[in-house]
């Protein structure tokens, strides 16, 4: 009898094991029918969520609980039992797959631990708290002495103004939105927590940094290391900034520490608005130029590297300029790139203005259009239409924004006379107090607040005071005025809200984004990565389609390697700015440094 049902079980054994070839088509039939479901519930999301981005209605909730709805369907779907048992399953038998089916299938297990079916109703908490945030968020109406002010109009204060009192006004003025932003964050990361560790995640931070396969401590470490890094550099910066501008404003004792109302931007994250570049202000040319001569101009350079027009649809339906003065309607304020369909619907919700913050920004904007646009191929099946990793998107952006500022492409582009003196220690300052001072905010205050907040649970009561104590100990800068916990600053930060836990993505794009440039420099324009053109050299646009196009299909690790010949590394970072160093410790000489020189 044993032997009997030892030969029974060899020979279900055996007629159960599938052969590699019938795994495999069994794991594309699935493939295939999740992707046909996945692509319609997530355009249908997109466009619900495109529409309460771009129409804001004091008191109207219909977008709001369209989103909600369409949301609710999307996560549904790809959270569902069946779909995560499936995979799973499969996943079980990888060595038979083929490794675009071990992606795909690596890709329907990560969505789906953001909405797993088990935990359906705080799925469904999650998504209505994320809608009625954003609503609030972007519904804001921002006054300064009662009258009602948009965000173009206090940053244009905060870049500008001399008159402290002034000043102070507008940069409090852009925090009052975080008051009535707390008790959602707090819902916001409860719900967040509940609905990753369904399936086994710590935290909401450890769940989005395992797409990058890394665990917390690593990606902190990585941050830590970057900073550290960058330390010397910065540490000139905010000694020259304090001095710099405690002159421009009158003060006489200069502070320890930078009062976050004196800095040209509402988070500190970006300085560089605080000087000028003889030959370089393009502000008055582009003042005569109209907003869509902006987007025709990136356009245009994208053309020249051999890319392709912008489609139709782009033009139809991207909301691209603000908002009449007068208008009822608000919309999202901060810059974004959407592809609606994973297929060729692309746009760009913008407000553009004429002038050479909006120049770049809608190069970097355009930048994520064209790596939609490329990685949409025969070759990359929907469920990879994305970047190599998160940070290859900003990355892509925020090179394309460098390149059209640099005086070479300037002058190719007629905004700036060839004759023109520029002070290249200059550029390099203004390109500092931008690229470096960003990495402090970026992998510091912002990853290290949202790590205390989900990993670390952190307090509801501390909110406030550990977002000043980061800003102080990475950036140097401290509020105005004692910031209670009635206020939550770090809130007033979109990301805070709509794109939780992964600024560090932001961070990681400024080394990729030197790294591929000094590449591009050095080994196909045989220039000086601080004055480049790009502008119609095809082998430039080659090389961006290279690693555009296979989007999220080859490991980001790979991809970099094989296009720069050089892992990860800060180390063309640190070499463009080089030449300022010298310069800053001269200005520096005899000034007081109140930073310390290691975190």
């Amino acid at each position: 009898m044993k032997k009997l049902i030892l030969l029974l079980a060899v020979a279900w054994s055996l007629a159960s094991c599938k052969t590699g070839d019938q795994v495999k088509k069994e794991a594309q039939a699935f493939i295939d029918s999740y992707t046909a479901e996945y692509v319609k519930l997530y355009t249908a999301s997109s466009e619900a969520q495109w529409k309460s981005n771009i129409e804001i209605v004091e008191g109207d909730s219909t977008n709001a609980l369209a989103t909600q709805k369409a949301n609710e369907a999307f996560a549904a779907f790809t959270g569902s039992k069946e779909n995560i048992e499936k995979a799973t399953r499969l996943l079980k038998e990888k060595s038979k797959l083929s490794d675009l089916q071990v992606k795909q299938l690596e890709v329907i297990l990560f969505a789906a631990a953001n909405n797993p079916q088990t935990v359906e109703d705080v799925v469904k908490q999650r998504i209505k708290a994320e809608t009625e945030q954003t609503e609030k968020l972007f519904g804001f109406e921002f006054k300064i002495d009662g009258k009602p002010v948009s965000t173009n109009d206090i940053d244009d204060i905060l870049k500008s103004e001399t008159n402290l009192e002034k000043r102070r006004k507008a940069w409090e003025a852009s925090k009052e939105v975080g008051k009535g932003l707390k008790s959602g964050l707090v819902e916001l990361r409860e719900l967040r927590n509940k609905t990753v560790k369904a399936l086994g995640y710590h935290d909401f931070f450890t769940y989005q940094v395992s797409e990058y396969g890394m665990k917390t401590d690593e990606m902190m470490a990585m941050m830590t290391k970057l900073n550290q890094e960058l330390r010397p550099l910065f540490r000139e910066l905010h000694t020259y900034a304090r001095y710099e501008l405690a002159k421009k404003y009158g003060v006489k004792e200069v502070p320890d520490y930078l009062p976050a109302d004196w800095l040209p931007n509402r988070w500190a994250q970006d300085w560089s608005s605080m000087t000028t570049v003889d030959g370089l202000d393009i502000d008055g040319i582009l003042k005569t130029k109209s907003p869509e001569w902006i987007v025709k101009e990136g356009e245009d350079f994208y053309k020249s590297l051999g890319f392709a027009p912008l489609p139709q649809v782009f033009w139809d339906k991207s909301s691209l300029y603000p908002l009449p003065k007068d208008s009822k309607i608000k919309k999202n304020n901060h810059a974004s790139a959407w592809h609606m369909d994973l297929d060729k619907d692309v746009r760009s919700l913008m407000s553009i203005e004429p002038n050479s913050e909006w120049f770049e920004t809608s190069n970097h904007e355009l930048g994520h259009i064209y790596y939609y646009m490329t990685y949409t191929n025969p070759d990359v099946p929907p469920l990879l239409r994305a970047g190599a990793n998160r940070a290859y998107h900003e990355a892509m952006g925020s090179l394309m924004g460098l390149a059209a500022m640099q005086k070479p492409f300037l002058v190719n582009k007629g905004l700036v006379s060839a004759d023109a003196k520029v002070d290249e220690i200059q550029v390099l300052l203004k390109e500092a107090l931008n690229y470096a001072v960003f990495i402090p905010f970026a992998a510091g205050t912002m990853s290290e607040f949202e790590k205390s907040l989900y990993a670390d649970n952190l307090p509801a009561s501390e909110f406030n005071k550990k977002w000043w104590e980061l800003a102080k100990k990475y950036q140097g800068v401290v509020p105005p005025a004692e910031r209670g916990e009635a206020y939550c600053d770090a809130a007033t930060k979109t990301h805070i809200n709509d794109d939780a836990a992964q600024y560090y993505d932001y961070a990681l794009s400024y080394v990729i984004l030197f790294q591929l440039h000094d590449h591009i420099a050095k080994e196909i324009l045989k220039q000086d990565p601080r004055a480049t053109n790009y502008y119609g050299n095809k082998e430039v646009g080659q090389f961006l389609r290279d690693i555009m196009y296979p989007g999220a299909s080859k490991d980001w690790r790979a991809v970099l390697k094989e296009k720069t010949g050089e892992d990860l590394n800060a180390k063309a970072m640190l070499s463009y700015f080089e030449p300022l160093m010298n310069y800053l410790k001269e200005v520096n000489k005899g000034r007081k440094y109140t930073l310390p020189e290691t975190l």
